[in-house]
């Protein structure tokens, strides 16, 4: 996309006051719709006026999960710091379902890993400060072949809020080739009428252009691609999807590139950093995918970083995007809510270091001397004019550069 020197922060200053007067509105409502009060389709477009946070539990652990698991990963994430850096959902994924539906056709918790039940878990979940999420597919069954939820999407928005749940992931397995945005919005209505504000995230891996129809029925973030892996390539074939895609992305509508691999032991700690800050420049559902309750002080690091975090949470929610691609070297940048831009120095090569550089022009910023903040040393500097470091193979570096001196 073609970003004029003038056009990012003529467009920022020119909604930044109506924006934030309808985020304070839309915080209002949600805390007036968690007492209870009905949901509408367009009061549950207000769930995610930024990028959700938290963690999923399928990354790390598959079908290996159960109760206890779901509660020591809640004490975690308060005991490690993530719930003061903004995480806030913990979601369980695939593998929590009973073999069967119960006798009356609802969905029912596998009773050998989670013997108290969803209800249960929930409470314990909201004691700790958090919120809770849960998983199916608009199928007739799960990824692996659970009870599911097409054909019954009433049955279950009902079951899911009598629970207390918070959020939906929706998958896309055993569709029955039926027509994607057909499937997508049977769940999305039943949601807005099921009594309970749920944030709506549709995992249909991208095949059919969700980020041109997700907002419509209901989605508060939609996945673009494929499943990631813990490997660098993956990261970075997700990466180049996303290009052309941050039109379609905004407060309360998310393109999400898919969840993070930060300190699951298949990249480096560079790739990790990279990682998350190209993910927290495309404004991208943070949700950590690692074991929180052994995750070690490099990990706690990168996913607690707040000048990175506060990136992806700008409230302007404008996403980053790609400005130059010179093969092995490519520089990201966002527009930030401020006039600031943030900026990402990527160094795809394997094995070389590489000096990358950016002017302020190529930000939308006036030639001159600007305020730039390192934003993984954390140390600020003034810089007349071009703006360059030295970045290792499968590295970044990341600034905040302000918009004028």
């Amino acid at each position: 996309m073609d970003f004029s020197r003038e056009k990012p922060l003529m467009r920022v200053n020119a909604v930044a006051v109506g924006m934030l007067t309808a985020l304070i509105t839309l915080a209002g409502c949600r805390t007036a719709m968690r007492v209870g009060s009905p949901t509408s389709a367009v009061a549950r477009g207000g769930l995610a006026p930024t990028p959700p946070m938290g963690w999923n539990s399928w990354n790390k652990f598959g079908c290996r999960i159960d109760e206890n698991l779901i509660k020591e990963t809640a004490d975690a994430i308060v005991s490690s710091g993530m719930k003061d850096a903004g995480y806030h959902y913990v979601n369980i994924d695939d593998c929590w379902e009973a073999p069967q539906r119960d006798a009356d056709g609802n969905l029912a918790t596998d009773p050998q890993r989670f013997p108290h039940g969803m209800k249960w878990l929930a409470d314990y979940v909201h004691s700790k400060g958090l919120e809770i999420g849960i998983y199916s597919s608009a199928g007739t069954g799960t990824c692996q072949r659970r009870p599911a939820s097409l054909d019954h999407e009433v049955a279950d928005a009902r079951t899911f809020a009598s629970w207390g749940i918070d959020y939906l992931k929706y998958d896309n397995c055993n569709n029955q080739n039926r027509p994607a945005l057909e499937r997508y919005k049977a769940m999305g209505d039943a949601l807005a009428a099921a009594g309970r504000p749920i944030v709506y995230s549709l995992c249909e891996w991208g095949r059919n252009k969700p980020w041109e129809w997700g907002r419509s029925v209901g989605g508060n973030l939609w996945r673009t691609t494929g499943d990631i892996r813990d490997r660098w390539d993956s990261m970075l074939g997700i990466l180049d999807k996303q290009v052309g895609l941050e039109k379609y992305s905004g407060p309360n509508a998310w393109n999400d590139p898919d969840m993070l691999e930060v300190g699951n032991g298949r990249m480096t700690n560079s790739e990790y950093v990279a990682h998350f800050s190209l993910w927290s420049l495309l404004n991208a559902p943070l949700i950590a995918g690692n074991d929180i309750r052994s995750m070690n002080d490099s990990t706690r690091a990168i996913l607690t970083n707040r000048d990175v975090i506060a990136v992806d949470q700008d409230w302007g929610g404008m996403q980053g995007h790609r400005i130059r691609d010179d093969g092995e070297q490519e520089v990201w940048m966002k527009p930030m809510s401020n006039g600031d831009a943030a900026v990402v120095l990527l160094n795809r090569d394997s094995a070389a270091t590489a000096t990358i550089a950016v002017t302020p022009q190529e930000l939308g910023l006036a030639a001159g001397r600007h305020g730039v903040r390192d934003l993984w040393t954390h140390k600020s500097a003034t810089v007349d004019g071009t703006i360059s470091a030295a970045v290792g193979p499968r590295s970044v570096a990341m600034y905040r550069v302000s918009k004028g001196s």
